[in-house]
């Protein structure tokens, strides 16, 4: 498990985006088909946008046809934690960076059953990507 990272709200606000700091800090979400990430196909890995934690993987990025990057699973154990989430009249389970404890989306059991069943819905902003080297 990583070690926690905890900066101020000021801190925040001057390491990220507005957008990146309304996902991560504040749990927004981005409208569906609209994050740079949602049709990235390149090979490499995508970390948290506010800390730099390993999250996913592209070889475990799939088209689920939500509009938002969906993985079959973490980087690795530990990655993620998981809480739930009765917001907006509905029961889900939210995912968060293990390390800096910021919002990336949720994680839905409708996912590809040969993979485990699971997909991690997760926000563009909440992420960047680190492409692989040749």
């Amino acid at each position: 498990m990583p070690e926690k990272m905890h900066l101020t709200d000021a801190e925040w606000r001057e390491r990220l985006t507005p957008e990146q700091y309304r996902v991560l800090r504040e749990g927004g979400t981005e409208r569906a088909f609209t994050g740079k990430y949602e049709k990235n196909k390149a090979d490499g890995e995508y970390v948290c946008a506010g800390c730099g934690q390993p999250l996913f993987e592209s070889e475990t990025k799939f088209d689920s046809g939500s509009g938002w990057p969906s993985f079959t699973r973490p980087a690795e154990d530990g990655a993620v934690e998981e809480h739930r989430d009765m917001s907006h009249g509905m029961v889900r389970t939210e995912v968060v960076c293990a390390r800096c404890e910021g919002h990336l989306g949720h994680v839905f059991p409708d996912g590809p059953r040969e993979e485990g069943g699971l997909r991690y819905c997760i926000n563009s902003a909440a992420l960047e990507f680190k492409p692989e080297e040749n």
